[in-house]
Formats: structure tokens, sequence, C-alpha cells
């Protein structure tokens, strides 16, 4: 339940901080003492989006706090589940900062909107007036049904398997469509691909043939040079190897008189023989080296066609030439086996509708189950509110297409009179009879929930009288089995709480500001007197709110 409120700095309310207690809590004040004020700071802390606007004073920040007490309601696996520390009372921080920005705290550790909103929706039911329109959503009447059947694992198993379906139907749209384009330019691809095929390409070779060409485009220069050295080695007298041998003689002859000169013939010795292996490969060279314009022609042909490639494909490089001709062997390959993948996925699509069908079909069967004890239950509770005569019926009609909440279409329909047709709910009933309606919904539905609280934002408007008295103890029997808030104009109400606060407002430095207390047994009482007749108290006024709580 809902155990505290604390607001600081929001819209007119400058410091504020109420505690509540279980059972049924009654919260009145003048039209415009700020009572949608507090409610707007409670939506704000459980995940409302933020407002730089509604800051009381620019200059500081606006800091909201709610503490709820949850050992009883089972909460362990969320907080597990999104890493938050448990503990039997949860403390929800809410801040906006002068820049506009707003942070959120669960048990003070920072988290996002999406999980503030997640755990809000399993505390706290807060039910404004505007929301008696929800009655005549679809969506919310199947909330109505799965609740008293228990379908929530169901349906949810349903939900994600139909979301599992649209994303793959989808998939299978994108496919088709890519498929459609591939196939127009599916000649041409494949033309190119056909001709880097061809030219059987491979990583290095640009390389290898650009140094190939060079060396054959100079053989005469080489052969030149290479027979020079050729000739400056091997000379008679005055080569290069003949002059080698003679020093390495003469080192030798001395050798053996110094390890310096037996060193030196070592070292002399291994340059004659790497000096003879270097003139080897030399003369091999000048040996094979010959001019062939064939060879040459055939290089050069082969280079041209690569560079023709690299400039066609935007490339610069025969790595990135073979990346190309891959990418057009799969273009091709997909629509050349673009009827097996979608073969293959439509029969994944068929599996998963048949899972549908049959998670559907069992939530069909759930909800007729449940529809006649929930039209009974629905048809006393407003007999209890003083709408006798009121009678519903709630059609259930299977559907052959896969919709959202299941594959069957939910109809509420009422009839406010005997003998008169039944028509969709927003025909029939008055505002009045809208708020009765919904108020018998949550009366039940509390019976099915695990929710701490609910708080209602005057459901009781439009009506008086004995009505008024009907609706106050249907939220007292709710207060039995849930924290129960609401919010009222009506003394009759505001009298069968267990708890009675009044928002006010009060000058300050600063202007001003709206603020709540709890008031004691007189202050109720003038309260009540001041509600039935206006701020100049009677003794009739007085006595009348005295009967009203006895």
């Amino acid at each position: 339940m809902l155990s505290s409120l604390s607001i600081k700095n929001y819209a007119l309310i400058e410091n504020l901080k109420v505690d509540f207690k279980s059972g049924l809590s009654i919260i009145t004040g003048e039209t415009g003492a700020g009572k949608s004020i507090l409610l707007g700071g409670l939506a704000l802390v459980l995940g409302k989006r933020a407002d730089n606007s509604l800051v009381y004073d620019k200059a500081k920040k606006c800091v909201i706090e709610a503490d709820f007490q949850i050992e009883n309601y089972h909460l362990q696996n969320f907080f597990e589940a999104n890493d938050l520390d448990y503990d039997s009372i949860v403390i929800i921080r809410r801040e906006i900062l002068p820049n506009g920005k707003s942070r959120a705290f669960i048990n003070d550790t920072p988290v996002n909107l999406t999980i503030l909103n997640d755990l809000s929706s399993r505390l706290i039911d807060i039910h404004s007036q505007h929301e008696t329109l929800q009655l005549a959503d679809a969506g919310y009447q199947y909330h109505i049904i799965d609740s008293l059947a228990g379908n929530e694992k169901l349906l949810e198993d349903y939900q994600r398997t139909y979301r599992e379906l649209r994303t793959i139907e989808k998939e299978l749209e994108r496919i088709k469509i890519n498929q459609a384009e591939a196939r127009k330019e599916y000649d041409y691809h494949l033309f190119l691909w056909e001709e880097l095929e061809k030219a059987n390409l491979k990583p290095d070779e640009q390389e290898i043939l650009e140094k190939e060409l060079e060396k054959l485009s100079h053989v005469e220069e080489i052969k030149a040079k290479l027979s020079e050295i050729i000739g400056l080695s091997e000379r008679e007298s005055m080569g290069t190897l003949s002059q080698l041998s003679e020093m390495s003689q003469s080192l030798n002859r001395i050798s053996a008189y110094s390890e310096l000169y037996e060193s030196l013939y070592g070292r002399l010795e291994s340059l004659l023989i790497e000096f003879k292996d270097i003139l080897g490969e030399i003369e091999n060279e000048n040996d094979q080296l010959v001019y062939d314009p064939g060879l040459m022609e055939e290089v050069d042909e082969r280079l041209q066609l690569i560079y023709n490639l690299q400039k066609k494909h935007l490339v610069q490089d025969v790595t990135s030439l073979i990346e190309v001709r891959d990418q057009y062997k799969v273009k091709i390959e997909g629509v050349e086996h673009a009827e097996e993948h979608i073969e293959d996925i439509l029969k994944e699509i068929r599996t998963i509708e048949n899972q549908l069908k049959q998670l559907g079909g069992r939530l069909y069967q759930s909800r007729v189950k449940a529809i006649p004890e929930f039209i009974s239950l629905m048809e006393n509770t407003l007999k209890r509110l003083e709408m006798k005569n009121t009678r519903l019926s709630i059609n259930l009609e299977k559907s052959k297409e896969f919709l959202f909440n299941g594959q069957d279409r939910l109809t509420f329909l009422m009839s406010s009179d005997k003998g008169k047709t039944y028509e969709t709910l927003k025909k029939v009933a008055s505002g009045g009879e809208m708020s009765r309606i919904m108020l018998a919904v949550k009366s039940i539905l509390s019976d099915y929930s695990d929710l701490p609280a609910i708080i209602f934002d005057e459901i009781d408007s439009g009506v008086s009288g004995e009505v008024s008295n009907r609706i106050a103890e249907v939220m007292q029997k709710m207060s039995e089995n849930m924290q129960v808030i609401t919010i009222t104009h009506l003394p009759q109400v505001a009298a069968k709480g267990h708890h009675h606060f009044k928002v006010f407002k009060k000058e300050v430095k600063t202007g001003i500001s709206s603020n709540i207390k709890l008031m004691n047994e007189d202050e109720r009482l003038v309260e009540l007197a001041e509600m039935l007749g206006g701020s100049k108290l009677s003794e009739s006024a007085l006595a009348h709110a005295r009967q009203l709580l006895s």
C-alpha cells in the first residue's frame, strides 16, 4: 500500500508530506485547493512524463517521493530481474532539475521510465474521471474478462507468439520486395559475376605482374649490366674473383703467425664463397633472360584487364575485386534460391499460426467460462449501486483472423430498462452510470488482483442521494482487500472513510501553497457540515454531519 507521499517544489505545492493508512481514505477540499495537483505529483513519481513548467520555483529542483509497503505482494522476482535492491518498503523518487531534465530512482538506484512504469502498474491504480471511457475500449474489456479468467500467463504467451508472427510476416514481405528488385537486376549481376569469375583473379597477382612487366620492358639494359658484372668479375688478372682468390691465398700463408690473420683469412674465404654464389646466380639469370615480345604483351594484356575491372567497379586492388565478385555471387544465389528461402519462411509461419490457433482456442474457452460469472457479479453490484434494471450482455465471437488479444471479438452490451434492446455502453449509459459501472468493474477486479492500492478521482461525480451512499459502501467493501483512496465532493461518501484528509491552500513567503492534513474527529465534523451546508455552519448541517458519521 501507499504509506507516504512527499512533494517539494511542484505546481502549487512548496513542501508537502502526508502519511496514508490501510482501509478507505477520503480526500476532500474546495475546488482549486490542489487535489488534482496532489494526484499529478503522485502520477509523476509513478512514471508520468516530466513537465518543467509545473516546477514551483524554477531555480530549485522538484523532488517527489512515494513509499509503498510491498511485503505481501510477491514482487521479489521483479526486483531481481531488474537488478534492484528488494525491501519490504520500496521508496520511489522522482526529481526534475532546474534545467528541465528528470531522474527516477527505486530504492536509490537510478532507473528509466520503462522500469518505473512497470513497477508502478504493480503497486497502484489511479483512476481519473476521464478513464470511464476505457469501458468502451475493447482492450480494457478483454482485460476485465481475462482478469476474472486468470488468463494472464496464457494471454502473455499468445501475444508473444502474435508479435513473433507479425515480425516474421514483415520479414517475408521485405524479402519479397527485395527479391522483386533483385530479379530486375539478375541478368546484369550475372553478367558482371561471370566477367569477374572468368578473370580468375588472384589476390597478389597485380603486384607480381607489374614487376614482371617492368623487368621485361628493360631486358636489354639488364642483360648489359649483368654481362658487365660478369666481365669485371672474371677478367683474367684484374677480375674481382681473381683478386679475391689471390688475397685469400696471401692471408692463408701468414695465418699461422697470428689469430688475427687466421680470422681475416676465414672471413675472406666466406666472402669468396658468397661472391662465387652471387656470380653464379648472375650468370644463370643472364643466360635465361631473353627479350620475349609475346610474353611482355601477354603480361600487359593481363594487367590491362585488371586495371579495366578496377576502374569499372571503382576499386583500387585485386582483393577488392574479389570481394565485389563474391557479393555478386551472393545476390545471384539469393535470386536463384529465393523460392526455397520463402518456402522455409512460410513453413515457419504455418508452425506459428498453429501455435496461435491452439493458444487462441484456449483463451476463447476460458473467456466463455468467465463471462457468465462476470455478468452475474456485475449485475449484483450494479443493483447495490441503484441500477436495478441494468442488464449486461457480452458477445464473444470467434474470428478467422489473429488479433492482438486473441482469435475472437469481444463486445460489451447493456440494457438500462426491462424490455429494451441491448446497445453498446456509450450509447446507453449516462456519465453517472458510466462512473458506477466502472466502480463495479474495479470492485470485482479487486477480488482477482494482488494490486496493493487504488485511487479514485471523483468517481462519484454526477450522482447524489442514496446512490452516493451505495458508492461509498462498495468502496468500503473494496478496502477490505486493498488500500482505497478517493477524492470526493460528496459528504455521504466522505463520511464512510476510515481516514479523512483535507487539501487546502495557505499563504507562504513565496505566495500561495497547497497542503494536506489528516483531520481529527472535530475537524472532520466541521468539514462534512461545510460540504452539506456551505461555509456558514448551521446546527442542522452539523446535526446532519453527525448523523452521517454515525
